[in-house]
């Protein structure tokens, strides 16, 4: 499985609602029952929120970020996702992949 960051902006100050609200937070808990849900909450600026998704593919993390009350009803105007490559210790901190090795100076 992949994990897609998910940064959700452009919110619309003024619109939220409590029915919205219970209908985004009953969303997450589906996705966190599911298994998709990684991590998600605002950021302190209040201007912007992130999720990390667990999916298969690209399509399938749109798919859920789509579903969500607060992207069909635009509370939040636009989104951005994002593939993760996660990097720890178990792949030496993504030292030697094209990716890293690609973007080295020298």
């Amino acid at each position: 499985m992949k994990k897609f960051v998910v940064i959700l902006k452009e919110k619309k100050r003024g619109g939220l609602t409590k029915d919205l609200l219970y209908r985004h937070v009953e969303h997450l808990r589906r996705l966190n029952q599911k298994g998709k849900l990684f991590l998600c909450g605002p950021f302190q600026d209040d201007g912007k929120a992130m999720q990390i998704l667990v999916c298969q593919a690209l399509d399938e993390a749109i798919s859920l970020v789509e579903s969500d009350p607060f992207v069909k009803e635009g509370y939040y105007a636009a989104y951005e996702v994002n593939e993760l490559i996660e990097a720890n210790e178990e792949n030496n901190w993504l030292i030697e992949i094209p990716q890293t090795l690609k973007n080295l100076t020298n």
